[in-house]
């Protein structure tokens, strides 16, 4: 089989631009891989077929690569076959041969960093299909092509460097490009154009660096470097591909702030807070709004008790000066403050100190007329109840803070919901008018309270507002009362509960309960008959001792309060002795008047009679009907004016 080279090879190198001898090819008339040697005998020797070389990228298809033949047999009667990858093994169908000829064809377009060479088998059979030579190898190399652009890892970096780097410092976050597999002539080259300030080293993939030039300018003057970064391979002459860089400069607290003026002047008016007085101005040659440029002001001295704050003005970076606590003009008519300025972040050792990093904030203070002011307010006192008109309650005085000026104070009320106070227009005296009821609705929890003011004479005048609030002293001055001061009671000592007492007291505690219950003792014959118990701190029970006479009894009691001293008063109880049913209740007319018993007055005995006569005339006046039910109801009728009507002979 003979190779037919020189054309195929020849066209090849045709298209790319190449000298025969870079595919390392002769120009031989042709080759039989299978011919044998002239020499007599049947001595084989195998030809080895060198590389034939195809640049990837190859658009006209199919494309002769060569035409191998064999001299076993006439021209027809051979089949040529070829094996391998890119023909029955992946990739499939990139070469086919013509089988009666032995042209070898390219049938697709190749890519080099895919797959950079080929080995194929080529084999020669008759017309049977018997193998007439032993197959020989077919190396086919992809020759590369500047087709792939670098490529950068993404299309913006962002970076930062400090305001005063070192010249050649490096970047942090570096742009590295990406580059196609292979390193042939596509490799590429630095960009052939740096930025004036920063520079693209020439080793692939370094970060931009400071140029040797002078430092950076300030954020003041460009705060951002907008780069446009490119790279390309064969030595700068090939591919290109470009990427943005955003470098960010940093700024650094090389500038300390200082004042405008050495000195300050201001204007405050007493008796006033929360205001503010003046403005402090500064310079900083940072980049405003960051921690750099940003003010903090001090007050090292002038100011022992705080009567003044300076906060940062934002927008301005001024100081702003104001006064937290009210300030005297009698007690201190000027400040001199001593301020300092610094950063918010801390200076730099690089920075220089300014001339001006403190100031004297001179604050002359304004007299302006001041209300007076009450000593004490409210001013607490206490005073007994039932204090007789004229009693005195407080001196309600106050006093002119404005000592420079000559001035005269009244008072007045504004606030006495009870006309109960008299006030001294010219010393505030307070003393009662009156007398003050203990039931009066102003009166909450024992104490009244009343408004005074207090008045200056000055051109506007001031007024100020004092409280008096009187705490009203509770007295023991009421005896506790009995109540009721009458009841029943069942004439057999050992039928019913006994007779209830209770006692009441006008006093508030602890003037009132508890009570003490007692039987006088200026009748001591009452002790015989009648028993006296405690039940709790304002009840007590009456019982008898034994069986009385039925009627009206009337004793005497005494009744003592808990007050200090206490107050006890002896009081008469009238107590109806009755008839009493089996439950121990009274009968009706049980209180029956008997001889010996309970006597009855003339006066008594005269209404009696009359009222019996009343009776009497009310049922014969009526109907017929009527009569006998008139006369049966006058029985109990009778027993009860009795019962109203009967006295006992004295104290039993």
């Amino acid at each position: 089989m003979d190779v037919v080279l020189f054309l195929a090879l020849g066209l090849l190198a045709q298209s790319l631009g190449l000298p025969l001898g870079v595919l390392g090819l002769r120009r031989p008339s042709t080759l039989f891989p299978w011919r044998r040697a002239p020499t007599p005998g049947r001595v084989r020797r195998a030809w080895v077929i060198p590389p034939i070389s195809v640049s990837e990228n190859h658009k006209r298809l199919p494309y002769p690569l060569v035409q191998i033949k064999s001299d076993k047999q006439q021209l027809g009667s051979v089949i040529y076959s070829i094996q391998g990858p890119g023909v029955d093994e992946e990739p499939r169908d990139v070469f086919s041969i013509d089988k009666f000829t032995g042209k070898v064809f390219l049938n697709a377009v190749l890519d080099r960093e895919k797959t950079d060479r080929f080995r194929l088998r080529a084999f020669a059979l008759d017309l049977g299909g018997s193998t007439l030579e032993e197959p020989t190898d077919l190396e086919i190399v992809v020759v590369d092509q500047n087709d792939n652009r670098p490529v950068f890892q993404q299309e913006v970096f962002a970076g930062r460097v400090l305001e005063g780097a070192i010249p050649g410092e490096q970047e942090p976050g570096p742009p590295r490009p990406l580059f196609p597999r292979g390193r042939g002539s596509g490799w590429p080259a630095p960009c052939p154009a740096p930025p004036p300030a920063l520079q693209q080293p020439a080793s692939p993939g370094l970060v931009p660096t400071l140029s040797p030039d002078p430092m950076l300018p300030s954020p003041q003057v460009v705060a951002v470097y907008n780069l446009t970064l490119q790279v390309a391979d064969m030595s700068g002459d090939g591919l290109t591909a470009t990427a943005s860089a955003i470098i960010t400069v940093e700024d650094i607290n090389d500038n300390a702030p200082g004042f405008t003026r050495d000195e300050f002047f201001m204007e405050a008016t007493e008796a006033v807070s929360g205001v503010d007085v003046g403005r402090l101005e500064v310079e900083d040659g940072d980049l405003p709004g960051s921690p750099n440029w940003v003010a903090r002001f001090t007050i090292l001295e002038g100011d022992p008790d705080g009567q003044f704050a300076i906060r940062t003005d934002p927008k301005t970076n001024e100081g702003v000066l104001s006064v937290v606590k009210p300030l005297d003009y009698e007690n201190c008519d000027q400040y001199d403050l001593r301020v300092v300025v610094r950063n918010e972040a801390p200076l730099q050792a690089v920075a220089s100190r300014p001339e001006r990093g403190q100031a004297w904030v001179r604050v002359q203070v304004q007299d302006v007329n001041e209300a007076p002011v009450f000593q004490e307010n409210p001013l607490r006192t206490s005073l007994a109840e039932g204090a007789a008109p004229g009693t005195p309650v407080a001196a309600f005085s106050a006093q002119d803070p404005d000592t420079q000026q000559l001035q005269r104070l009244s008072y007045s009320k504004d606030y006495d919901p009870e006309d109960w106070l008299q006030v001294d227009g010219a010393t505030g005296w307070v003393q009662t008018r009156r007398v003050l009821s203990p039931a009066s609705p102003f009166l909450k929890d024992g104490w009244y309270r009343a408004i005074i003011l207090a008045h200056d004479d000055a051109s506007p005048p001031c007024t100020a507002t004092g409280t008096l609030s009187i705490e009203i002293l509770e007295v023991n001055d009421h005896a506790p009362e009995l109540s009721p001061p009458s009841g029943s009671l069942c004439s057999k000592p050992d039928q019913g509960s006994g007779l209830l007492l209770s006692a009441t007291d006008e006093d508030l505690p602890p003037h009132g309960a508890p009570f003490h219950f007692q039987l006088s003792p200026r009748f001591p014959e009452l002790a015989r008959n009648w028993s006296l118990s405690q039940i709790n701190m304002s009840h007590a029970r009456l019982r008898l001792r034994h069986q009385v006479q039925e009627g009206l009894h009337r004793l005497s009691l005494l009744l003592q309060d808990s007050g200090q001293p206490p107050q006890q008063r002896e009081q008469p109880l009238n107590v109806t002795v009755c008839r009493c049913s089996p439950d121990g209740t009274c009968l009706p007319g049980a209180a029956a008047l008997r001889t010996g018993g309970a006597g009855i007055s003339l006066s008594a005995l005269v209404i009696v009679l009359a009222s019996v006569i009343l009776l009497l005339r009310e049922c014969y006046l009526g109907d017929e009907d009527q009569d006998y039910s008139c006369l049966q109801d006058w029985g109990p009728r009778f027993a009860q004016l009795a019962d109203l009507y009967g006295t006992p002979r004295g104290p039993e």
